[in-house]
Order: C-alpha cells, then sequence, then structure tokens
C-alpha cells in the first residue's frame, strides 16, 4: 500500500481479513479496482515463483482481485498484472533478467492501476482559441 501510495495512488484496506485482496485503488474518483499482493524474497531457477492460492481454497475465483501485485524483494522490483493474465494458475514464474520474458511487460506497470496508458499523465486536454481583430486606423494629415 505504501509503494501505491508513493505512485500517487489512491489507497484502501477492507475491514477483517475476509476479503480475497488485500487493498483497493481508486481511479479517477469513479471506479475501484482490487489488488492482491504477494512476494518473492528468494530467487530460483534463474527467476522467481510466486504462489498465487488465496490459503486453503486453492486457485482464487475469476472476480478475485484486478490486479495482482507481486514484489520481488531481492530486486526491489514490482509487477502489476491484470487478473485476466493469472486466470486460475497456481503460480507464476517471473522471470526479470530475460528480455523477452513472460509477464515483462507489467514490471513497475503502475499506469495499469490509474487506468491509464504507460506513459500518460493527463486525462484530458481542453483548449479555446478566441479570434481577434486587429484595427489598423489611418489618418491623413492634410
Amino acid at each position: 500500500m505504501a509503494r501505491a501510495a508513493e505512485q500517487g495512488l489512491q489507497v484502501s484496506k477492507p475491514w477483517g481479513e475476509s476479503a480475497s485482496y488485500d487493498f483497493v485503488v481508486e481511479r479517477g474518483g469513479t471506479q475501484c479496482v482490487k489488488v492482491q499482493v504477494k512476494s518473492i524474497m528468494h530467487e530460483r531457477d534463474r527467476g522467481h515463483h510466486c504462489s498465487v492460492r488465496g490459503g486453503t481454497q486453492g486457485t482464487y475465483t475469476d472476480n478475485s482481485f484486478d490486479f495482482l501485485a507481486v514484489y520481488l524483494i531481492s530486486l526491489d522490483q514490482w509487477y502489476i498484472i491484470p487478473t485476466a493474465q493469472v486466470g486460475g494458475q497456481k503460480g507464476l514464474f517471473l522471470s526479470p533478467k530475460l528480455r523477452n520474458s513472460k509477464y515483462g511487460q507489467y514490471k513497475e506497470a503502475w499506469h495499469l492501476l490509474r487506468g491509464k496508458p504507460r506513459g500518460a499523465t493527463v486525462d484530458r486536454i481542453e483548449a479555446c482559441a478566441a479570434e481577434t481583430q486587429v484595427v489598423t486606423q489611418a489618418t491623413a494629415w492634410l
């Protein structure tokens, strides 16, 4: 939650421990997305294995959360992965050192929680231009 807040996101934590997600991110004051957080401490097999199971219930259901936020402790890196990419899997393998890794596009992808494309910084730009007429008077002195 602290890292999300550092990224300028408005975050809230659900009351109690019964939710299938860890916190909620507000998008533009009109929508909220649920985020499940996992962390990985050690590298194994040239990557990081992340369990995507909710306690004794096995895999998460499709509507359990909207994004999976995975923190690689040893590298101080975050992956923000949409739930559609996790889809019923029991685990993920993150390989940040590979150039074309399966989840590479989600490394530090905080823009996904904002609901904006990468690099977008404003929702909308509006401009107004007024046409001004310059009047020139020529006076002839006789």
